[in-house]
C-alpha cells in the first residue's frame, strides 16, 4: 500500500464526496437495513445540492483520503451551529469517518481521526463528539480505543427506520 494522503476537499469535490459517501455508507450498512430505507437515506443525504451547501459552509469541513490518487475514505467535521445536536462552540463534531471496505484495517480511519483531532486542537476545542450506531461494534471499539466515552443516546433516521446512536465524546487537553 502506498502512503495515504489526507487533503481538504473543496466545493468542486461534491461529486467525489457524494460517490465515496454513498459507497461507504452502503458497504457499512446495507446488510442491516431494508433496501427501501437505504435508498431513501442515500437519496436524501447525498444530493448534489446538499453536499454542495455543506462544502460551502465555513462551519463544516470535509477531508478525503487518497491512496495513490484513489479515493478510499473521507471525514466530515462540524463546528458551531452546524453540529447536529450539541451546537457547542467549545466542541467539534465528527459527523462522518467512512473508509472503503478494501481499506479497513489499513490505518485510513486512524489518519482521518487524527485530522479531526488536529483541527479540534488548532481551534482550541474542549472536546470532540460524535454519534455512532449502537450496533456498529467495530466503530465503537475504534472510538473507545481513541479515548471516547459514551455520554448519551439519540435517534438516527435511516429512511423510515429509527435507530439508536450512542453519543460519544473525548475531552481534549493540551496533551491530547
Amino acid at each position: 500500500m502506498n502512503q495515504i494522503k489526507i487533503i481538504k476537499a473543496s466545493p468542486d469535490d461534491f461529486k467525489v464526496i457524494r460517490e465515496i459517501g454513498q459507497q461507504t455508507f452502503l458497504e457499512s450498512f446495507a446488510s442491516s437495513t431494508t433496501e427501501a430505507d437505504m435508498a431513501k437515506y442515500l437519496e436524501e443525504s447525498f444530493t448534489e445540492k446538499k453536499i454542495s451547501a455543506e462544502l460551502a459552509n465555513p462551519d463544516s469541513m470535509f477531508f478525503i483520503a487518497l491512496d495513490n490518487e484513489n479515493l478510499v475514505g473521507y471525514l466530515k467535521v462540524n463546528s458551531g451551529k452546524t453540529q447536529k445536536e450539541l451546537q457547542d462552540d467549545s466542541a467539534l463534531e465528527i459527523e462522518r469517518i467512512y473508509v472503503k471496505s478494501s481499506h479497513h484495517g489499513k490505518m485510513v480511519g486512524q489518519l482521518l481521526y487524527s485530522k479531526a483531532l488536529e483541527i479540534a486542537m488548532l481551534q482550541n476545542k474542549a472536546y470532540l463528539w460524535l454519534g455512532v450506531w449502537e450496533e456498529n461494534s467495530r466503530a465503537i471499539r475504534f472510538y473507545e480505543k481513541n479515548g471516547f466515552v459514551t455520554f448519551d443516546k439519540r435517534i438516527f433516521k435511516m429512511g423510515n427506520d429509527e435507530q439508536t446512536d450512542l453519543m460519544m465524546k473525548k475531552i481534549l487537553t493540551p496533551a491530547s
